[in-house]
């Protein structure tokens, strides 16, 4: 049997999963809940150092997520280096310092104070890493012309996910932070024009007395219907 065939030009290999049982398939769904169940956006993290090749293979996981004729239209952005992460976080809140003083709604204000957030940021260089996901909005062809890509906002999102559900499987924590407006971000890390910024995720281990909301999730009734 043929492994490999050619369809309109383009080259497909035949795609191979081993067939689990309705009970194996039961029980891993309800471990990764339960695993996912746990996980939480944190604010307090250790500067403990996180080894290279564990961040890199975050990295590669977050790049195994479909996206829009598969163009995979992002660039994860890793900075360790404590001088970039001070210059972001000084700059991060300066942003956040106006959205809390005048840019945000009082309901909003209102929905944030059970999370204890507010413009103070040292986590930004407390955690060893940042990972700063940008999004390609198009790419430079033959004599620098511009190629479109595809879906990119979603399909940014969905590598998103990838990665935080990478760093809570990994055993470290993460927090999903997106002060606004972002493009400090770009000038900072000398990005090109076709990219924008996304997400900044610090990544790294808790805080050895950390502490995060007791919040509860909306059950399956509230956010799924069955047809």
């Amino acid at each position: 049997m043929l492994d490999t065939k050619i369809i309109d030009a383009h080259p497909y290999k035949r795609y191979s999963k081993t067939i689990l049982s309705d009970k194996e398939i039961r029980e891993r769904s309800q471990f990764f809940y339960e695993a996912m169940d746990s996980r939480r956006s944190v604010r307090e993290f250790s500067d403990r150092p996180v080894p290279q090749e564990v961040i890199e293979n975050l990295i590669k996981t977050a790049s195994t997520a479909p996206s829009g004729a598969h163009k995979q239209p992002w660039t994860f952005c890793v900075v360790e280096n404590p001088e970039i992460k001070k210059q972001i976080r000084i700059a991060a809140e300066e942003e956040e310092l106006q959205s809390y003083e005048s840019r945000m709604s009082s309901d909003w204000l209102e929905d944030l104070k059970p999370l204890g957030t507010d413009w103070h940021k040292p986590f930004l260089e407390t955690a060893p890493y940042l990972i700063i996901v940008f999004k390609r909005i198009y790419e430079f062809g033959v004599g620098g012309k511009k190629k479109n890509n595809y879906y990119v906002q979603e399909s940014v999102g969905i590598a998103a996910g990838f990665l935080l559900a990478a760093i809570h499987h990994a055993g470290l924590v993460s927090l999903t932070h997106t002060p606004s407006p972002m493009n400090f971000l770009t000038k900072t890390l000398c990005r090109p024009e076709n990219e924008k910024p996304f997400l900044l995720i610090p990544v790294g281990y808790p805080a050895q007395d950390c502490w995060v909301p007791d919040i509860k999730r909306k059950t399956l009734d509230d956010i799924c219907i069955f047809y």
